[in-house]
């Protein structure tokens, strides 16, 4: 092909890819207004108007009602269950290692398997751009939230994966089916018979929203923005990727549909391998750069705890920081979404609450670990101070005080942070589209291949109001699942309660050391 038919196709292909935007955009701009309206609604405080709910005036300072309703969860769970997020701890780790494994228990995947499938899907941009937008934001102090935030997800995530496990599916096959679907409609009706009609009907608005959610949050952002970043570092419109979106698009996809398509069994065979290798590469670029900046360090953290409480420090004070350190945290580590409990409930397990042990350790690696070494970071370097960045681009500047090439390492980062996300967001919507139709095997491979397809279109083209639509119905997620979450209480406590009685006694013990 000469150069000048080359670039009549590359040109017919930019404008058909700029009029979908525009006619996609343009469709989806009402819904995705109403629905994120309504889902990130603040309530707002302070200033002349006092305490108000939608938009916030300039000198209040306001929360997204979706955050507060995830924090409650939190608050509500670690109350509830006698602070188990340190109590059951250490148990958890020992399952996670295997100490006990129990031969020919149902499921798919070990512990640990199911624990960094679940991980794939939390740790992933917003932990690298989020985190830096949130120091920035809420300053320094607003870490200090976000830890505590994490460390109370932990026990949301405690509630919702025992439950995961107690009422999944057992198919013909061999093969399972967890999460919210099924304790919404299961569970509600097995505990709660005059609700069981309600409780189907939080089930299906659960699995619409998250088979809808993952193609755009999980397939069509996570391409996108990978693309965008490779894109950047090669010169932008100036290099090899101008106009080669469609290539990185199928490229990712291809790669993904080698895992997605094997289901959760290949998933947690790759994910055990990938996602200790990707966080401790991202740890040691962090590590690295603090190191370097190790004298700052007594500063930044006392800077840290302090301006957690100065009422001075940033925009709205102490509740802007709090505000802003809870909403980065609960929008990384997903605990009252019920997502993770579709991957912790493949386990192989005979106990429920084995399962809700070793998720405690998910939000603690996600937002304790992974969002906690990003913000250091960022405080140590003053990034966050930078005028002009934005996003990934604080976090990037952080790495660049390395070294001028060590933003590369970030990029790697990148996109394995955002290739696991993929992985993890196709078995979710997958389950979803299957508990609404039926275990059919058509529409299991049908979804993930169109899940996959959607990754090639996003990187050609400026989705913005689709992304936004998907963000909106990921979090509604919430709604209904921390509803039946809060109903099943009781239950969860019986089955942990069980479980710990059966460790004392005896009845339970490690199968090796």
């Amino acid at each position: 092909m000469d150069q000048t038919a080359g670039a009549g196709i590359a040109a017919i292909t930019a404008s058909t890819a700029v009029g979908i935007d525009e006619t996609i955009n343009r469709l989806v701009e009402p819904i995705a207004t109403a629905l994120g309206g309504a889902i990130f609604s603040r309530a707002c405080f302070g200033g002349a108007d006092g305490l108000g709910f939608g938009a916030c005036a300039p000198d209040q300072v306001g929360i997204p009602l979706i955050v507060a309703w995830l924090i409650l969860g939190g608050v509500i769970t670690t109350l509830y269950f006698r602070f188990i997020n340190f109590r059951g701890f250490a148990q958890g780790l020992r399952l996670m290692r295997g100490q006990y494994h129990e031969e020919g228990s149902p499921g798919e995947v070990s512990h640990f398997q199911a624990l960094t499938s679940a991980v794939s899907g939390t740790v992933g941009l917003g932990n690298i751009a989020g985190v830096a937008v949130a120091v920035t934001i809420g300053g320094p102090g607003a870490t200090f939230w976000m830890i505590l935030a994490g460390i109370l997800a932990m026990t949301t995530k405690f509630a919702e994966c025992t439950l995961g496990v107690k009422y999944r599916r057992e198919n013909p096959d061999g093969t399972v089916s967890g999460g919210p679907m099924y304790y919404l409609s299961r569970g509600i009706a097995e505990n709660y018979p005059r609700l069981a009609g309600f409780g189907k009907v939080l089930a299906i608005v659960f699995a619409v929203c998250a088979m809808l959610g993952a193609i755009g949050a999980g397939s069509m952002y996570q391409a996108n923005q990978t693309f965008s970043q490779f894109h950047k570092i090669t010169g932008g419109a100036d290099g090899p990727l101008e106009g080669m979106g469609w290539a990185f698009g199928l490229g990712i996809a291809v790669l993904a549909g080698l895992v997605v398509i094997g289901g959760i069994t290949r998933i947690g065979k790759v994910t055990e391998k990938l996602i200790p290798a990707m966080i401790l590469l991202y740890l040691a670029g962090c590590g690295t750069v603090i190191a370097l900046h190790a004298g700052q360090i007594p500063e930044a953290v006392a800077l840290i705890v302090t301006s957690a409480f100065d009422n001075d420090a940033v925009a709205g004070g102490i509740i802007g920081a709090l505000i802003v350190g809870f909403q980065r945290a609960a929008f990384s580590n997903e605990a009252g979404l019920g997502s993770a409990a579709i991957a912790h409930g493949a386990v192989k397990t005979r106990h429920p609450a084995t399962e809700g042990l070793v998720a405690l350790w998910e939000p603690f690696i996600d937002t304790v670990i992974v969002c906690t070494a990003t913000a250091l970071m960022v405080v140590v370097t003053g990034a966050y101070l930078h005028q002009g960045l934005e996003g990934v681009q604080i976090t990037s500047a952080a790495f660049g005080t390395v070294a001028a090439w060590f933003p590369y390492v970030l990029t790697v980062a990148v996109f394995l942070f955002a290739f696991s996300t993929m992985l993890t967001w196709a078995y979710y919507g997958a389950k979803a589209a299957t508990y609404i139709t039926g275990e059919n095997k058509a529409v299991l491979y049908g979804f993930k291949l169109f899940y996959l397809a959607m990754a090639v279109v996003a990187c050609t083209m400026d989705l913005s109001e689709l992304i936004n639509l998907s963000d909106g119905l990921i979090f509604l997620m919430a709604v209904p699942n921390l509803i039946g979450v809060y109903l099943l209480l009781p239950v969860v406590r019986r089955e942990v309660d069980g479980y710990f009685a059966k460790l004392k006694s005896g009845e339970i013990r490690p199968t090796r050391a």
